[in-house]
């Protein structure tokens, strides 16, 4: 007559894990901001640079994070590192700039455009606002963008 075999304690024991790993993950949710992963990608440059960050981080975090990351990366054109000097826009709605102290999260997006701010210099002061050499001057990132293309 043949014993029966004994069970493995594995399957149980799996179980268990999962059920524990799922009770940690509720836990730790709790006290915690939810993590996201943006895009942000900066004028002049190859591609995007992809960063993981909190839902409460500040926006002028972010770009300090981003030119960070750039940097190490050694990209180019080469940018520097004054916060003052750069804003972010939405990828999809670049008609205006993005608070530096508000969260990214309520923004709800997650790709991202990052500018140089435009330098006024005493010729652009000099001239009527609106206007340059008689045509129509285009605002904002994509007439930056445009002129660095023809560069």
């Amino acid at each position: 007559m043949a014993l029966p075999q004994p069970q493995s304690p594995a399957p149980l024991r799996k179980g268990l894990e999962k059920s524990e790993k799922a009770e940690r993950k509720n836990h730790s949710k709790k006290g915690e901001n939810l993590r996201i992963l943006i895009s942000v990608t900066v004028v002049g440059s190859v591609g995007p640079i992809r960063v993981v960050v909190r839902e409460d981080e500040l926006v002028s975090s972010i770009i300090s994070t981003v030119l960070k990351n750039y940097a190490r990366e050694g990209r180019r054109p080469i940018l520097g590192s004054e916060l003052d000097n750069f804003v972010l826009y939405h990828a999809g709605d670049g008609s205006c700039a993005l608070a530096p102290m508000e969260p990214i999260g309520t923004f709800r997006s997650r790709n991202f455009l990052l500018c140089k701010k435009q330098s006024v210099t005493s010729e652009d002061k000099s001239a009527t606002p609106g206007r340059e050499n008689g045509k129509k001057r285009a605002a904002g990132w994509k007439a930056w963008f445009s002129r660095y293309l023809l560069l």
